[in-house]
């Protein structure tokens, strides 16, 4: 029977440097696949620099994870580590810097505290969203300030937002949003939009949307959760106060593929050009959850692709094992 270790490791700690699964990445992706390689009795070890569970950790309340009707993002990223400690997994707080490949089944990633070695390595990192970088922006996510809004729209049902951006992401979202919400600010610095123009015909279309242009966001307000946002006229200079509930920020994601841009294809924006399989045009090398290039960037999606990438990565290892690697 496997072994079951609960125990995390902290940098600086002494562990073990040979294993055949490395995933680096602790959020819903990575540790699907923890769980899915555990039940493949592999020895998997997963990487996280900051918190395990990712962007769930900093979501106030997930509604729409099949089965669960409800549950702080929080404490659904403690389940999912819980869930892949009883399976083995072990996890180290530690960056991984550079992963290079040295053969067929040997994968050696530097991080900050040291050396690993494993047969095969998936990259669940996911991707960022890009932040206005205000005052009070930090603070109040999850309390008000979102990135996501078919994670956190519904929670504002029948209340005031505001989205922030230009793009097609802010529109699409702005779209979603106002079927929810009583009114809607749609906040951009410029009078022109990037987004289709049918996204932006659309919402001038809905009544309860008001568009505020040439202004810029300078200070999220409030006090144990958002109240308003201090704004900046990008002509004038003249600021002003607009009262909310909540806002959505959409000024674009960073895919946190840097480490892997030479192993893997990248779109444009630096996103992973892989299909469903997770593979990667290095063999043995998957890459799992939002920093993939994929139409819909959600924890279902991403524990998905976790699964996926822990069986192509056992599919891998029985290969190269069966080549007496």
């Amino acid at each position: 029977m496997l072994e079951i270790k609960l125990e995390d490791i902290s940098a600086g700690e002494e562990v073990e440097r040979e294993w055949d699964v490395a995933i680096v990445g602790g959020g819903p992706a990575g540790l699907t696949a923890a769980i899915y390689t555990g039940r493949s009795m592999l020895r998997t070890v997963v990487f996280e620099k900051l918190a395990v569970g990712g962007q769930i950790t900093v979501t106030d309340e997930v509604d729409n994870y099949p089965g669960v009707e409800s549950v702080k993002g929080p404490e659904l990223a403690k389940l999912m580590e819980k869930h892949a400690k009883k399976f083995g997994a072990r996890i180290v707080f530690a960056e991984v810097l550079r992963i290079r490949k040295e053969g067929e089944g040997r994968f050696v990633l530097e991080t900050t505290d040291g050396e690993f070695r494993a047969k095969a390595v998936i990259w669940a990192t996911g991707a960022e969203p890009r932040k206005l970088g205000v005052p009070g922006e930090r603070e109040f996510t999850g309390r008000g300030v979102s990135y996501c809004a078919v994670c956190d729209g519904p929670f504002f049902k029948g209340r005031t937002v505001a989205v922030i951006g230009g793009g097609d992401s802010a529109f699409t979202e702005g779209l979603y949003l106002s079927g929810l919400v009583a009114k809607l600010y749609l906040i951009h610095r410029r009078e022109q939009f990037r987004a289709q123009k049918i996204y932006v015909e659309q919402l001038r279309s809905k009544p309860n949307v008001e568009f505020l242009l040439n202004k810029v966001v300078v200070e999220f307000v409030g006090d144990n959760v958002l109240k308003a946002l201090r704004l900046k006229d990008t002509k004038t200079g003249e600021e002003s106060t607009v009262e909310v509930d909540g806002a959505f920020v959409y000024i674009g994601l960073r895919p946190v593929n840097d480490v892997v841009k030479d192993l893997v294809e990248l779109d444009e924006r630096g996103f992973a050009l892989v299909g469903e399989d997770t593979k990667t045009k290095t063999p043995g090398l998957f890459v799992a959850g939002d920093g993939r290039a994929k139409p819909l960037r959600q924890i279902v999606t991403a524990v998905s692709d976790g699964a996926v990438a822990a069986m192509m990565a056992d599919e891998y290892i029985r290969e190269i094992s069966s080549h007496g690697t």
